[in-house]
Formats: structure tokens, sequence, C-alpha cells
């Protein structure tokens, strides 16, 4: 049983803590200085909430495992694909948060916080709680390079979370860390291209020295 020698001998049997027992509270954590990790569990606030941050970007963006693929594997399939909504990865929305802005089940709609913006499918549902949205992580990367921003095309939540670890300490990635604003899109929805093979060069393109993007955009070296 877990922990059952300790129980039985805590001399005998110490943990490998700095006083071999369970420790609720680190000194050597603590002695670090880090303000991001403090030596006992407690509270931080999010990142994303300072200044008007709160009120220009309401909604807690989660991202999860799809059940289409595994992570961004074969997200050009037909599981992966037939799960989509107009050709762009779905987006969960409460009920509540799509009413009051005018969102319906199907519906094309756009993601943007103050570090970019991406399209997706609206999937309205109890499914997710009020005041947060689900995205599947794993979706084909596709930016648009005649926006101003390069917006994603196909609904890459990467775009929108924070490029920060969780602490000093950790150093691990902050996937849910985000806080977004999500509204209709009602204009010309840009076709995906991610999913179509790559353009060939000919001959005299290469000699002038551009390439091609996935989806034939030109780039200057």
């Amino acid at each position: 049983m877990f922990l059952s020698d300790f129980r039985a001998d805590p001399e005998a049997h110490a943990l490998p803590a700095p006083s071999g027992r369970i420790e609720l509270a680190s000194d050597v954590i603590s002695g670090f200085g880090y303000s991001d990790c403090p030596g006992q569990a407690a509270w931080l606030p999010p990142r994303g909430r300072a200044g008007g941050e709160a009120a220009a970007y309401p909604l807690a963006l989660l991202s999860g495992q799809p059940e289409t693929r595994l992570h961004s594997q074969q997200d050009n399939g037909s599981a992966s694909k037939a799960a989509k909504i107009k050709g762009l990865e779905p987006v969960l929305i409460h009920p509540a948060d799509a009413g009051v802005r005018g969102i319906t089940d199907g519906e094309v709609v756009e993601l943007f916080n103050g570090q970019e913006r991406c399209l997706a499918g609206a999937r309205v549902t109890d499914d997710v709680a009020e005041g947060c949205l689900f995205l599947w992580n794993g979706a084909w990367y596709d930016p648009d390079f005649a926006h101003p921003q390069q917006r994603d095309r196909h609904g890459n939540p990467n775009v929108l979370t924070r490029d920060l670890r969780t602490s000093r300490l950790s150093q691990g990635p902050a996937a849910h860390s985000a806080f977004v604003e999500i509204a209709r899109f009602d204009g010309n929805v840009p076709p995906v291209g991610v999913h179509e093979p790559p353009a060939f060069l000919s001959g005299d393109a290469r000699d002038n020295r551009g390439e091609l993007g996935h989806n034939g955009e030109t780039a200057a070296r």
C-alpha cells in the first residue's frame, strides 16, 4: 500500500525530501525567491489580466487532445476533416456566451487577443462551461500572409497562447494560459490550403530566387 512503510516507521523509511517527511512547503524552493513559484501551494493571478486585458479578452481558452487524430498527426485524414466545420477546426462555446455575441452553431468565428488571431467553426454546446472556449490542438497552422497579422485560417490555438514558461522553476509550456475574445466572422472566408501539396517552382521562378509558400504565396528570401 502506498506509503505504508513510511507510516509504519518514518525514520527507517524516510521520504526523498529534505525533512524525510511529507512537506506542504519547501524551504529550498522558497529560498530561490521566484515570484512566480512560491515555496508552498498558492493561487497566483493568471496572465493576461492586467490593465484592460480582462475586459478586452474575457473568455478562457482551453485546448486538449482531439479524438480524430493524434496531436497534429493525420489532420489531413478523413476522420479529422469530417469533424471540421466548413473546413475549420471546431471551437466549443457555451450557449450563453454565443447568445450575447450573436453567434449561432456552424458559423465561422474569429478568436483573437493581444497575441494573434485565428478562424474556427462555432459549435454551440453545453459541453463547455460558460466563460470558456475549447479549441482542440493539432489543426495544421495555416497563416494568411495577405492579412496584416498573418491570421491563422484553420483554427490552431498555439497562435493565441503566450510564448512563456509556466514558471521560472518548472520551465513548462503554458498551454492553458490564454484569454481571448470571439466574434462572428462576416467577411469572405479564406480557403484553408495547408492540406494541399506545395507548388513546384519552375526553372524561371527559381532563377528569380523566390520561394512559394504552401498556398502559393511568394516570399522573398
